[in-house]
């Protein structure tokens, strides 16, 4: 039998009736807020608390009521765990259940994403292969030989970052937002940080920041959102584009958009655009990661915000991120 928060007396010295107050509102806050389907029972099985989604999904859940029978039939042929436990002298039992679907969801898209990572390292893991194996044969030069091996690395490197990065946003451990932050410094760094990049793609940068604009972002979020909206346009807008990064305060909101007047993305790879590992038929050749603008979306999302993807009527892509102020 466990006993849920402690027993008066075995609070050191005796709790307050403040902190008593405190600690009541408190577990009382994480059962409504919890995105699972949580219920709490006394001894004869009346409904002392529920959460928001148990009071949406369960039919006929009424607080100081009976929990009706079948309540928890039909989903997914799961019974709820039932936790039992004491606190101060009454039993109380805790009911938990997952939503309909939730784990079965869950497991797909965990499976589909391994695969996904597994499919894209296999890619430049092979070529690495070739280029060791290329060091052995008459006639190689091992100088150029060594640089490609290193660029398969690196490459490799690359997207082991960006999969951790994801997963610590998927997790919550990676703060997006704390405060504001001025946009200009931050962009003008990422800018100029990729120029030569840009060069020796022949895409030309712009940036269009005024000084006075801040966004609802930690700095280290702005930079991954705007690195990955440049990158996105050094890889596929080809050569003799032009990259345009704008931040732009609204009535209410702030927007930072990446364009470019390249040859745009075609319509049915739009809505695709934010999926992980997703690339275009014409951006396969690229040695992207797959997941840059997976990572934008993920991030704006986070800060509450939203990101839209479209081709420009003047020809060429932008992807736009609307943040709340």
């Amino acid at each position: 039998m466990t006993r849920l928060f402690g027993r008066r007396d075995d609070l050191p010295g005796r709790a307050e009736p403040t902190e008593l107050r405190l600690a009541a509102e408190r577990a009382g806050v994480l059962i409504e807020e919890s995105r699972e389907i949580v219920v709490v029972l006394d001894a004869e099985r009346r409904v002392l608390a529920a959460s928001r989604r148990a009071r949406e999904a369960l039919e006929g859940l009424r607080e100081g009521a009976t929990l009706p029978e079948g309540v928890f039939r039909n989903r997914d042929g799961r019974a709820p765990l039932e936790i039992p436990y004491e606190i101060d002298g009454r039993r109380e039992t805790l009911l938990y259940v997952s939503g309909p679907g939730d784990l079965a969801a869950y497991e797909e898209l965990r499976a589909g994403f391994t695969a996904a990572v597994s499919h894209e390292l296999r890619t430049p893991l092979t070529r690495l292969m070739v280029v060791l194996e290329s060091l052995s044969l008459p006639g190689a030069k091992p100088e150029e030989l060594v640089a490609q091996a290193r660029g398969e690395v690196q490459q490799i490197g690359e997207l082991i970052d960006d999969v951790l990065f994801l997963s610590e946003l998927d997790t919550g451990r990676t703060v997006v937002s704390l405060g504001s932050t001025p946009a200009l410094p931050v962009v003008e760094r990422v800018v100029e940080g990729l120029r030569e990049r840009a060069e020796r793609a022949d895409v030309r940068l712009v940036l269009d920041c005024p000084a006075s604009v801040e966004l609802p972002l930690r700095q280290r979020m702005l930079e991954i959102v705007a690195q990955n909206l440049a990158e996105n346009a050094i890889r596929y807008a080809g050569p003799g584009s032009t990259f345009t990064l704008t931040v732009r305060a609204e009535e209410g909101q702030v927007a930072l958009s990446g364009a470019d007047d390249g040859g745009g993305v075609p319509e049915e790879d739009l809505p695709r655009l934010f999926e992980r590992f997703y690339r275009s038929d014409r951006a396969r050749a690229s040695r992207g990661t797959g997941l840059g603008l997976a990572i934008v979306k993920h991030v704006v999302a986070a800060a509450g915000g939203s990101v839209e993807a479209f081709n420009r009527p003047e020809g060429g892509l932008e992807v736009r991120c609307t943040l709340p102020t």
